[in-house]
């Protein structure tokens, strides 16, 4: 029986494990917390990611290597590589942890990204702000997730507080300034690309977010004909370029008609869980197949779908439960003020179906605000 590591065991571990399953697959989690949700499901070891007799470990009883998270340290997943196959490859990893490598990526293939600045000290902020103009969002290269390790400079006072909360990490996980875009949707490429190069993609993905935080994902995204091509293009370019084996999201900001690549995600992402129920084979099975070098699923869609994140706390389960659409996923964390705790995925065979089961569920949790966006898509 094959055993897959992950190195993180958050949801998505989790929901990975479960849908590996029926592929009779076994599963060994790393983790450098005890109480990670996913060991709830399958084994885990517990120890910091860089210790490299608990990689040793974890190293001898796995047959193919993957993570949950982008901010496993690269180099873990390069001594990894000498032992194990680990997918996407670690050099994936490392592009897609640091902003300013993963925008010089975009450039090169010929994707259009927005205005971007290397920030290595004060001086070099003062001369990007006036570079790019106002307003524009100084970013940390590393580690920032979810609106973390960000501060948007509106005025040229702003440029001081925001140097007093990021400056300190210009010296260990850099800093990027860039440019502010006045985007009019956000819109996700879920892809997978296999070992011996088979490309497929899902539907886009429509993304509104809250406090930086994705809070509800829309698919098939509507009204996106005219850019499909361009956005898939997008996706397949980086995945080539990488040699990526595994399924990744290619965020996009559509702005006056053109596309601009934010960021890539280098594992299976939050603004794909729809595909657990709104496609045929879900990204958490396609990622395994393509780790494991095994066919990929039909990535096409059942149907419309609407993911709605719970943050914090998790709402009541019967609203979702008791309607035809409804999915309920509890990940079995700990309620914490912006943490993601789970999400619900309503799916119907139609818009007009969807819609009514998104504002019915939205006046009985009093999310109202939450299902406006997909609802307003939908007429």
């Amino acid at each position: 029986m094959t055993t897959v590591g992950i190195l993180g065991g958050g949801q998505l571990a989790r929901m990975m494990a479960l849908s590996g399953a029926p592929l009779g697959l076994r599963f060994l989690l790393l983790d450098n917390v005890s109480d990670a949700c996913a060991g709830q499901f399958a084994p885990m070891l517990v120890g910091d990611y860089r210790d490299e007799g608990i990689l040793a470990e974890f190293a001898d009883k796995v047959d193919v290597a993957t993570f949950d998270f982008e901010n496993v340290p690269a180099e873990s997943a390069r001594w990894l590589s000498a032992k194990v196959p680990v997918f996407p490859n670690p050099n994936a990893l490392a592009v897609s942890q640091d902003r300013l490598a993963e925008k010089n990526l975009f450039r090169e293939l010929g994707i259009d990204v927005p205005d971007f600045r290397d920030v290595p000290d004060l001086t070099a902020l003062n001369s990007a702000i006036a570079e790019l103009g106002l307003p524009c969002i100084l970013k940390t290269r590393r580690l920032g997730y979810d609106g973390k390790g960000q501060f948007r400079i509106k005025v040229p006072a702003d440029a001081e507080a925001a140097w007093a909360a990021l400056g300190s990490q210009a010296a260990t996980v850099g800093l990027i300034l860039e440019a502010f875009v006045p985007f009019q949707r956000e819109i996700s490429v879920i892809a997978v690309r296999a070992r011996d190069g088979e490309f497929k993609s899902w539907a886009l993905t429509e993304n509104w977010h809250v406090d930086g935080v994705l809070s509800a994902s829309l698919s098939p995204a509507t009204d996106t004909a005219e850019f499909e091509a361009t956005a898939l293009e997008c996706a397949r370019k980086v995945a080539v370029a990488l040699d990526y084996v595994g399924v990744f999201a290619l965020e996009l900001f559509l702005c006056n008609g053109r596309l601009l690549a934010n960021e890539m995600a280098p594992r299976v992402h939050n603004s794909g869980h729809w595909t657990i129920e709104g496609a045929e084979t879900s990204q958490f099975q396609n990622h395994l197949r393509a780790v494991l070098g095994l066919p990929l699923g039909s990535t096409r869609s059942v149907g419309v779908s609407c993911m709605l994140n719970w943050i914090g706390t998790l709402p009541e389960a019967a609203p979702v439960l008791s309607d035809a659409c409804g999915h309920w996923h509890d990940y079995g964390k700990q309620a914490r003020a912006g943490r993601k705790v789970g999400h619900a995925t309503l799916r119907a065979d139609n818009a007009k179906d969807l819609s009514e089961s998104l504002q019915a569920l939205g006046r009985q949790l009093d999310r109202e605000a939450q299902v406006a966006p997909p609802v307003a898509r939908l007429k």
